[in-house]
């Protein structure tokens, strides 16, 4: 009678791992955080924030079948955002626009 009940609890726990791999949930996080922080490249400490998380998340979703391409978008997106807050950031520590 345990071993019944110690298979269906493996059964269970394997069901909701593969169900979470399987989910693309993170890579569709990581590419809207992209696109938002490439969005957002006007306000350098929110590219930045926006970015490095989006980058994160990106990196965790390729390692999942899944979500592998859209991890990989946001990833690029992240970095992309970083450089141009960097950029954007110079720009306004040199005086050359203003807000």
């Amino acid at each position: 009678m345990s071993t019944d009940n110690t298979t269906d609890r493996l059964l269970a726990d394997a069901r909701e791992k593969t169900a979470r791999d399987a989910s693309p949930t993170l890579g569709k996080v990581a590419l809207i955080l992209g696109v938002i922080a490439l969005v957002a490249c006007l306000v350098p400490i929110a590219a930045w924030v926006l970015g490095v998380v989006a980058a994160v998340l990106g990196f965790v979703a390729m390692k999942r079948p899944a979500s592998a391409k859209q991890g990989r978008i946001g990833l690029i997106l992240g970095v992309a955002a970083i450089f141009a807050g960097i950029f954007v950031f110079n720009l306004l520590a040199s005086g050359i626009i203003r807000f």
